[in-house]
């Protein structure tokens, strides 16, 4: 059985491509989620990252605490990054990490040169307990305990599920308290709903997943929108032709009056509401139940077992559908790529427009492995560009000294138009946190909140500091 990497990050920002992980928490489980080994690392906010005011205070982490770490970020990283050889082949799991920390890791690591899909590759699979959470809800009412939000609607959100279910969440919002709350939420689930446990082992792996979602001629699986987590019993018609994700469809409608619709006719049934196709995120730790956990929801139970296994073989052997949908599917690509910006993207942004070559991979653990007076010589082994850009930036801002004066002054003067500047950039910039801290400089002052008035001050004069540095460039 595989051990687990229970993990968690908080940030600088929310924003995965300009933002920065200030703190790493993560646990060794085995399969019984029996704490093996941990690691709980902060470091400094590197030169030229401003944080979001608002980041910190959820993070109770001061500019102070950032600039008195010993670790920079990238010794953080490369910590993080050999800790995780050492624990060897895992599935990572985390609360909302798939949407949230996993990118969050995959920029980190394309940024530090460091192949960024190790959450997924070499034996690796992931999870997210959030999903799951949800999903064991659904299909066992109360296998958690929520607290309600003003629409009636569960919350799931961690710092308020963990003491609702006896866990003891005193860190909340440092990485590895998040991360033991994580693993006690996990714990649960496991116990009191262990069918969706056991399902949710079976779709960690995206190549294991599809095979269940092509092979099953129909099965349950839950989306979670407007606050609530909802039902499905779907079969398989299709891949998306770009994307790949499953193309399914909803078996509460009859598929009879779309099976022979002309193309152009079914198109437009597509975008009617409620809809009949769904798409499946088969990368995304969906969690796929058998069919038979339809009973447990009126819509399907009143159509019965028999009639959906029937819909489900009426659609599975209409092989001219499924080439209609992606057919369709087809078209909205086409359409959407040529309404796209052709805006350019920065590097930092770029990690999805192209992977990056297996040459190009094999340097990365030469650029770590040399001393930094080196790094220079390697970096310019890179065919990619983006790469060789990302190398002087570390360089700039771990061993400044090493860079020529030009490629120097290059980085610094880029540094700072970027955060000086007044228009409304994707990064967070200087006037920007001014204006976020005279903001909720108000609302605490009417609250009377002193601690949080402490971290803004000193948030502030840490931001007039960087302000001072850059405007000379």
């Amino acid at each position: 059985m595989s051990n687990f990497v229970f993990y968690d990050f908080e940030t600088s920002s929310s924003n995965k491509y300009w933002g920065q992980i200030i703190q790493i928490g993560a646990v060794l489980t085995n399969d019984n989620l029996d704490e093996l080994d941990r690691f709980d690392v902060r470091c400094r906010l590197s030169p030229g990252i401003i944080p979001e005011a608002m980041a910190l205070i959820v993070n109770k982490s001061t500019p102070q605490m950032l600039k008195n770490s010993n670790l920079s970020h990238y010794e953080m990283i490369r910590q993080f990054v050999e800790t995780l050889k050492k624990w060897g082949k895992a599935t990572f799991v985390g609360f909302n990490s798939i949407e949230f920390d996993e990118e969050f890791l995959r920029c980190t690591l394309f940024q530090t040169l460091e192949y960024p899909y190790i959450t997924s590759t070499n034996g690796n699979t992931r999870g997210d307990v959030l999903s799951l959470a949800r999903a064991a809800n659904l299909y066992y009412p109360k296998t958690l305990k929520n607290s309600v939000n003003e629409k009636g609607n569960d919350v799931y959100k961690l710092d308020q599920m963990a003491p609702l279910n006896g866990i003891e969440h005193g860190d909340a919002h440092s990485a590895i308290g998040d991360v033991m709350a994580t693993v006690g939420i996990a714990k649960i689930i496991s116990k009191k709903a262990p069918n969706v446990w056991k399902a949710s082992m079976l779709t960690m792996d995206k190549t294991q997943s599809l095979e269940i979602i092509k092979k099953e001629l129909f099965f349950c699986t839950n989306e979670y929108f407007y606050g609530r987590s909802r039902p499905y019993i779907e079969t398989f018609v299709c891949q998306h032709p770009q994307y790949q994700y499953p193309l399914c469809f909803d078996l509460r409608h009859d598929p009879t009056p779309y099976l022979n619709m002309p193309i152009n006719e079914l198109e437009a049934a597509m975008k009617k509401q409620p809809k009949f196709m769904r798409t499946v995120r088969h990368n995304k730790h969906p969690v796929i139940m058998n069919p038979s956990y339809g009973d447990k929801f009126d819509e399907y139970k009143i159509i019965g077992f028999s009639k959906l296994e029937a819909r489900a073989k009426l659609i599975r052997e209409n092989k001219e559908f499924a080439e209609k949908i992606q057919s369709i599917k087809r078209s909205e690509v086409e359409e959407k790529e040529q309404s796209k910006s052709q805006e350019d993207l920065y590097n930092e942004e770029s990690i999805y427009a192209k992977f990056t070559t297996a040459e190009d991979n094999k340097v990365m653990p030469e650029f770590h492995s040399v001393e930094w007076d080196k790094k220079l010589s390697v970096i310019s082994k890179f065919k990619d560009e983006r790469l060789q850009y990302f190398g002087k930036k570390l360089l700039y801002m771990e061993k400044p000294e090493v860079l020529s004066k030009e490629d120097y002054n290059l980085i610094h003067k880029d540094t700072a138009k970027k955060l000086l500047s007044t228009n409304n950039e994707k990064w967070n910039t200087i006037p920007r946190t001014y204006s976020e801290i005279d903001t909720l400089r108000a609302k605490f002052e009417k609250q009377d909140d002193k601690e949080k008035l402490k971290i803004l001050d000193d948030i502030n004069a840490y931001v007039e500091d960087l302000e001072k540095h850059y405007s000379s460039a």
